[in-house]
């Protein structure tokens, strides 16, 4: 039994971690792939049973799998960041929220034939729109600012919400259905608000012992990932079904708190990690644990006729109605009409649902995991295929070529963004002193004043225009700086710095081999500015038809500097200490030349 359960435990977190890598890598929804994984190696071939070899921990690793991803999805929403919002934004996630539990109730009752009581709490569920699978796909369809904002916001306000609602709906039910009424309602809403106490209480605790300094570095995640099962379990023990609520507020505290949010960036991309583990292993673990017959039961009319309904009725009309009198367009309120992918949360949430309907003696609870899974697969596949063609033909999807955010207004990376902008290429200045964005700006480049590595610059700058960053200041320690805060959101291989001095041949061996890829130019920032200062201009050259051989940088030595070929598709790609570039036929080289 023992070797079931971890040859289980292995293919499970491999094959979702793989799976998530895959869909990386042919740019799909991570959870299409996911859900073909654990869909062949559970019920079409029968390798893994996750529910079998886990037997009594398979719910609670669910439960506590749960409880880390809401609290990372609670904690990432500021409050203070609702302030620029605007008024359609505002009333999606009120008026939209509660028009689509109500919708989602109404379809589930109706359509897929459940009871009051189950349709009740999974409509209220249903109103997340997985922000895990929302975000990706925007950064993937480049839409424009104001509906990928919409989009964005609403994913992450209702994440957190739609657990909540569900909980809620669950409580209600029990204590409507049971003879003693509101006898049994005053001591849930007792327990649940000491459970809110709780979760309030450790995360001013934690707030306060990381602003003092009380935890080491390399203690941090691991103490936060204790408090948040401590939290859950606390609330657990109080009263059942409380514990997420409690983690919930927690995580929300947490977020709120400038103690926390300005000094646990790098305990924050752990638990995102760690977040994306357990999403990839609990998808896994849900969908290989789907029975045959459930699987046949995805297949029914019922249950896609409810998916039809919530995709081309409940979301639309939700939408629509909480949307009048908004300063959104008509193809703006189609677009986000159509866009609401469900995602992890839903899905694992429903399962959790699904076994505590089934102790209380709801046997339709048992479709739940069946009906949950279509809606995500269906909603993620429909619209992970079609926001990009679908925002096209509504002229909402941002048709410029991937563009430069440049970090330092400076004589040679104005002059560089001068050229780009001539080339058709987005360009976006940043700088914190604004007499350096002066001359940017009488060359009509785009620019923005304020720290970049500001908490919430990324609120500030549409970020979805620019593929790489450019850090190009007169210091070597705050381009390091900007490079390691922004590889989560632009990649290593998108993210360079400027080399402030000289590099000779032994300083340049000297550099680690991990660095040179993000060096750029094989320039330094003195010599770059000594040769703007000499005269050299920027020139492109033309890789024409009658350039059959490939043209290699070694090939091409002189006082010409390489700085970026642009690809046939529009992409770049910049030299450094580490890329040896190869030209091919159609491509622009961009060099610094003498004129």
């Amino acid at each position: 039994m023992e070797n079931i359960a971890l040859y289980s435990i292995v293919v499970i977190v491999v094959l979702g971690i793989f799976s998530q890598w895959l869909a990386w890598k042919i740019q799909w929804p991570s959870i299409v792939i996911m859900s073909i994984a654990g869909l062949l190696i559970g019920p079409v071939f029968g390798l893994v049973n996750p529910d079998q070899a886990l037997d009594e921990f398979y719910s609670p690793i669910i439960s506590l799998a749960v409880t880390i991803i809401l609290f990372e999805g609670s904690s990432s929403l500021d409050i203070r960041e609702l302030k620029g919002i605007s008024k359609s934004v505002l009333r999606i996630v009120t008026i939209g929220a509660f028009l689509a539990w109500i919708g989602g109730s109404l379809a589930a009752h109706y359509i897929a034939g459940l009871g009051w009581e189950v349709s009740f709490i999974i409509g209220g569920l249903f109103v997340v729109t997985g922000p895990t699978v929302i975000i990706p796909l925007l950064r993937q369809a480049k839409l424009k600012p104001r509906v990928a904002a919409a989009l964005k916001w609403e994913g992450i306000i209702v994440d957190p919400a739609g657990p909540l609602l569900a909980l809620f709906a669950y409580e209600v039910v029990k204590v409507t259905s049971s003879n003693s009424g509101l006898k049994e309602m005053v001591p849930f809403f007792f327990w649940a608000i000491i459970a809110g106490v709780v979760g309030l209480a450790i995360g001013i605790l934690v707030s306060i012992m990381i602003g003092r300094g009380l935890l080491p570095e390399y203690l941090k995640s691991p103490i936060i990932i204790s408090f948040i099962l401590i939290v859950f379990s606390a609330g657990e023990f109080l009263m059942h079904e409380t514990g997420m609520l409690a983690v919930t507020v927690m995580g929300i505290t947490l977020g709120r708190s400038k103690k926390y949010v300005s000094s646990i960036k790098s305990t924050t991309h752990f638990v995102e990690n760690v977040s994306v583990l357990l999403t990839s292993t609990v998808f896994i673990l849900l969908t290989a644990s789907l029975p045959r017959e459930v699987f046949e039961q995805i297949l029914s009319w019922p249950i896609i006729t409810f998916v039809l309904a919530m995709l081309f009725l409940v979301r639309p009309l939700s939408i629509w109605i909480a949307t009048i009198g908004t300063e959104l367009t008509n193809p703006e309120k189609t677009l986000i009409s159509w866009i609401a992918p469900r995602g992890i949360v839903a899905l694992t949430v429903s399962g959790y649902f699904a076994n505590i309907l089934l102790e209380d003696g709801y046997e339709e609870a048992t479709i739940l995991t069946a009906i949950t899974f279509a809606l995500v697969f269906i909603t993620v596949c429909a619209h992970g295929f079609t926001i990009t063609p679908f925002a096209k033909k509504l002229g909402l999807a941002n048709t410029e070529p991937p563009g430069i955010l440049i970090v330092g207004a400076n004589e040679f990376s104005v002059a560089f963004a001068s050229y780009c902008k001539e080339m058709g290429i987005p360009v976006l200045i940043a700088d914190h002193t604004l007499e350096h964005l002066i001359k940017a700006r009488q060359q009509g480049i785009k620019t923005f004043y304020g720290e970049i590595l500001s908490e919430h610059t990324q609120f500030s700058i549409d970020l979805t225009s620019y593929q790489s960053i450019l850090s190009m200041t007169d210091e070597a320690a705050y381009n390091a700086l900007v490079c390691q805060s922004y590889v989560p959101t632009f990649g290593y291989h998108h993210t360079f710095a400027l080399p402030v001095t000289s590099l000779d041949e032994d300083s340049k061996k000297g550099v680690p081999p991990s660095l040179k890829g993000n060096l750029l130019f094989g320039k330094s920032y003195e010599e770059l500015h000594h040769k703007i200062r000499s005269g050299y201009t920027f020139k492109t050259i033309e890789m024409d038809d009658q350039d059959k051989s490939l043209v290699k940088q070694e090939e091409m030595q002189g006082e010409d500097s390489w700085l970026f070929i642009r690809k046939k598709d529009e992409s770049l790609t910049f030299a450094t200490l580490k890329q040896h570039l190869t030209l091919e036929e159609g491509d622009q080289l961009v060099v610094l030349t003498k004129k």
